[in-house]
């Protein structure tokens, strides 16, 4: 088979996956776990073979028109380049691990079947939009992945959170793609193709008209569904679904569709310098503001969420400064750390039996209980923290390093204050990256929580999944130098410079909070167990109805699980009320937006009902009161119509010598 064949049966396989688990999950359930794995497995074969023959060399391209479209033509087009084929490496291998996984982590729940299939739809929505050529192809996956997103959050329907949180994801991430559409249809127009190629080209030699309209309208899509400041609240309500779930979307799906699509379009962003400002910023407030929010959560899959959130900052901040490559190369080393951290929360939260003990501060003697959890979340939060020789330090070090030449002015596709914006607030973030990363790993196994039941061993698929993670974990960021040919022969080895400060800043962020938490749980265990429940901040106020709003726990929930040793509300001071709700950007949210639609709902069910619905009533009932007039005159009886018929014509004769007389007088 050729390249092109086979890089077309790599969608196609999950697909059909996707559909026989669908037909197949009642009438034979016992193929269902088979239907799962077993496509997307070799999907994710083809994807190293396809990569292989690929090489990192010169781009592949293949199309067939779709339909005469009277404009703009419309192309089934494949483009395999060495971005799209390591990319989709990654979504096969933790989409396979994540189907694997929920054989044993979903084994007793009776709608498996259709998670599955929507698992494999998920990857091959994801997979289209990494090998297609066309940006209308490119959408038709994207769109797929938002409504696969609401199905998955919502997963536990019967619970109020994800029913909400689902909702959330969807209706934030469609606000985002209404704009990102137009901008779609406007960057159609200028460049006279909706194909990658020919768009990027032209964006190359001067052809793109409106460059900072529409790359300003793509951002808009960009930020919702790679959950970027300001729409970035959805993520962290998204972990009300299924743990492995959560692992796909943050780590190989959804989120970092709209990273790699920006790689793609690099050229198209870059005409325009205010776009590329507009994005350092965004990139800058995203992680600095989620950092904070991390350090301050209970929650440990909220933790994770907006770490995840965080780091497509950084690689929003590597696409800012111009360099696509340093932004790809953390995209894939991201995607293997945090499919890792996810689905060892997940086992976690297995152990425990139950979602509620998800919180850091009722956890207690974990490490001993859940070795391999314990062992592989410690390398993923190693590589989370960017502490060498670990995946994360290469990959964030090449992003810092592209940021420090835009910075001294050696770039000439980007402005040189986006160096700064996002060296400044990387190197910030690497800062508090260490210190929630560290938080986490001591409340999570150091704690002295209340013990959480002891539900026996984890399924041996849920264990192994994690060992396969923990290997790009450790290793991937060795393959710089070697891969240079698949990020259009850039090199991505560490600076010096940064190599220094951004390690030497972590190195100060663990230790600061380990010193803080061996503070705090020593003042906790001089602490009388009623002061605890007096702490001034478990009268909730202003955050509780935050929480209400946003359908996140009410804050006297996260009061009841205060722990006195949490390093994080030393750290963070007056500023963690705050970041506990993320800066109560849902309020702000309900306060501009929600509150208005639901009076402005209310004026046109008013005018509706009192207004319109008398006036359609009104109209109505003059017709009916002259029918029921006339009604009445019919009696049936033939006698009476003579009479009035003689008295009629009685009156008409009467009427008729009237007015002759009248006028015979005149």
């Amino acid at each position: 088979m050729t390249t092109t064949t086979l890089a077309v049966l790599v969608p196609l396989l999950p697909f059909l996956g996707a559909a026989a688990g669908l037909l197949l999950g009642r009438t034979a359930p016992g193929y269902v776990r088979p239907l799962a794995v077993l496509p997307t497995l070799a999907a994710f074969v083809l994807t190293v073979v396809v990569a292989v023959d690929q090489g990192g060399g010169k781009s592949i391209d293949a199309s067939r028109r779709l339909t005469p479209t009277g404009s703009v033509p419309i192309d089934l087009a494949l483009h395999l380049d060495g971005f799209a084929v390591l990319v989709a490496v990654l979504v096969g291998l933790v989409a396979t691990c994540v189907q694997l996984y929920s054989t044993g982590y979903l084994r007793d729940d009776p709608r498996y079947p259709s998670y599955a299939a929507l698992v494999s739809l998920f990857t091959s929505a994801m997979l289209l939009v990494v090998y297609s050529g066309d940006l209308m192809v490119l959408l038709v996956g994207w769109e797929i992945m938002g409504i696969c997103s609401y199905f998955l959050v919502g997963h536990y329907w019967e619970t109020p959170e994800a029913r909400a949180a689902s909702l959330k994801a969807f209706l934030v991430t469609k606000l985002g793609d209404v704009p990102f559409l137009i901008g779609l249809f406007a960057l159609a127009t200028d460049a006279g193709t909706f194909r990658i190629t020919g768009v990027v080209q032209a964006a190359l030699t001067g052809g793109i008209d409106h460059p900072t309209l529409i790359a300003l309208l793509l951002l808009a899509g960009v930020a919702g569904k790679s959950a970027q400041f300001p729409l970035h609240t959805w993520l962290p309500d998204a972990m009300a679904g299924p743990t492995p779930v959560s692992a796909l979307i943050h780590a190989a799906t959804m989120v970092a569709a709209g990273i790699y699509f920006v790689a793609r379009l690099l050229p198209v962003f870059a005409a325009s310098a205010a776009a590329m400002t507009v994005l350092a910023v965004m990139a800058a407030v995203t992680m600095v503001g989620s950092a904070l929010a991390a350090l301050a959560q209970d929650d440990i899959k909220r933790v994770l969420a907006y770490s995840t959130i965080g780091q497509l900052g950084y690689m929003s901040g590597a696409l800012a400064v111009g360099d696509r490559g340093a932004a790809v190369f953390h995209l894939l080393s991201h995607g293997a750390f945090k499919a890792l951290l996810f689905l060892a929360a997940g086992v976690i939260i297995h152990a425990a039996g139950t979602n509620s003990l998800s919180a850091m501060s009722r956890m207690d003697g974990l490490a001993k209980r859940i070795p391999d959890a314990y062992w592989t979340m410690t390398v993923a939060l190693l590589a989370l923290a960017a502490i060498p020789p670990f995946a994360g330090f290469f990959s964030k070090e090449a992003v810092l390093s592209a940021a420090e030449h835009t910075a001294l002015g050696d770039s000439t596709v980007a402005p040189q204050g986006t160096g700064w914006i996002v060296l400044i607030a990387g190197l910030l973030t690497a800062l508090l990256t260490a210190a929630y990363a560290t938080r986490l790993w001591l409340m999570a196994f150091r704690g002295k929580g209340a013990p959480a039941p002891d539900h026996g061993r984890q399924p041996l698929a849920m264990n192994a999944v994690l060992w396969v993670l923990a290997i790009p974990s450790i290793g991937f960021g060795l393959t710089t130098g070697y891969l240079d040919d698949w990020f259009d022969g850039h090199a991505l080895t560490p600076a010096l410079t940064t190599s220094v400060l951004s390690t030497g800043v972590a190195l100060v962020g663990g230790l600061v909070t380990y010193a803080t938490w061996r503070h705090t749980s020593a003042l906790a265990a001089r602490t009388p167990i009623g002061a605890v429940a007096a702490h001034p901040e478990a009268d909730g106020g202003l955050v509780e109805e935050e929480a209400i709003a946003s359908h996140t726990p009410a804050y006297g929930d996260i009061a009841s699980a205060y722990d006195p040793a949490d390093p994080g509300r030393l750290l963070l001071g007056p500023l963690h009320r705050h970041a506990v709700t993320g800066f109560h950007l849902d309020a702000v949210y309900r306060t501009l937006f929600v509150r208005p639609v639901l009076a402005a709902a209310s004026l046109v069910r008013f005018l509706d009902r009192e207004v319109v619905e008398t006036y359609v009533q009104g109209a109505g009932a003059l017709p009916r009161w002259l029918g029921a007039a006339v009604r009445k005159a019919q009696t049936g009886n033939v006698q009476t119509y003579l009479s009035a018929l003689l008295a009629g014509s009685a009156v008409l004769a009467l009427v008729a010598v009237v007015l002759a007389n009248a006028n015979a007088g005149s």
